[in-house]
């Protein structure tokens, strides 16, 4: 039996950040954003909400989703880069309002592509039978580190938190191959200041390569094809980039995840909350071959290829 997911949760602040909202407070535009980017909104937490608080409401519906308690966890792996302080981590914070008192915790700090990377660590621990349930968290408050005065990001990001409970699946389903990767030499394009400090042009090119060339191998290595995909989630950073990526595995519009319209770029909690939206809208179904792929500040990228079931 392999690794798979068997439960899913998302969470998304009610407040509701539009572009006509932006235009009244900085010199852009609803058009300038929607053509450059494909955002049309995106959800602000308030102040009473942290990264840890939208990751514990992400995550009681994934555990309930998979019909477990937080009793039944055995490590809790959260990425994030707006922890609610540098320590204790996001991950024990969370195991103590879940009551998981049976699990180990950690944080894990790969930018957009840390989910990626959570869910790649937690099947070594399944697979090797070390622990058998893992919950995996990507939760991130960018607008705490966003400067709401620069154009070239504040009208990218927004809050959000998905998770997925990991565990032993059927066989022939669950993780079939990953890649995980890193260029250092690239930090330097994007990173956290006092807020978010982007090359754009850069980190657009490094996108548009790495997600369709990873997407690639992740396929030779699990011994399939672009013929072979049902849906690919990407991180949802840029519709353009999005649309590189599909175009990349030649699929229709139908077959891949666009939610950046809506909840803009959520950093590691994009890939899960489009997951779950994708589940919520019938769109995904059992034994379906799903290529989930992402990159973010470090550089930093993951793709994985799973067969969707428990």
């Amino acid at each position: 039996m392999g690794a798979g997911i068997i439960g899913v949760g998302r969470y998304v602040p009610e407040k509701v950040l539009t572009n006509f909202d932006l235009e009244k407070m900085m010199d852009t535009s609803d058009e300038w954003i929607r053509t450059r980017t494909g955002i049309e909104e995106r959800r602000i937490a308030p102040d009473d909400i942290d990264t840890s608080h939208m990751a514990y409401f992400a995550a009681e519906r994934a555990l309930q989703d998979a019909g477990m308690e937080a009793k039944d966890i055995d490590l809790i792996l959260v990425a994030t880069v707006t922890p609610d302080r540098p320590f204790p981590s996001v991950a024990c914070m969370l195991q103590e309002r879940l009551g998981a008192v049976n699990a180990a915790a950690l944080d894990i700090s790969a930018a957009c592509a840390g989910f990626m990377y959570g869910m790649v660590t937690a099947a070594q621990f399944i697979d090797t039978g070390a622990y058998k349930y893992i919950l995996v968290v990507g939760a991130d408050k960018l607008s705490k580190i966003t400067d709401w005065t620069d154009r070239n990001t504040a009208v990218l990001f927004g809050d959000g938190a998905g998770a997925v409970v990991m565990g032993p699946v059927s066989p022939g389903r669950g993780i079939l191959s990953f890649e995980l990767g890193a260029d250092g030499t690239g930090g330097k394009h994007l990173y956290k200041d006092e807020y978010i400090v982007m090359n754009g042009r850069e980190v657009f090119k490094f996108a548009v390569r790495q997600m369709g060339e990873s997407s690639v191998r992740v396929l030779e290595k699990a011994g399939l094809t672009k013929d072979d995909v049902d849906f690919l989630i990407p991180h949802q950073a840029n519709i353009r980039i999005v649309e590189a990526a599909r175009q990349r595995l030649e699929l229709p519009e139908e077959k891949i995840s666009t939610t950046i319209r809506r909840y803009g770029n959520t950093s590691a909690a994009s890939i899960p909350i489009s997951l779950v939206e994708e589940l919520e809208a019938g769109k995904i179904h059992d034994d379906d071959l799903i290529i989930m792929v992402g990159f973010g500040g470090g550089l930093t990228w993951g793709a994985i290829a799973l067969r969707w079931g428990r």
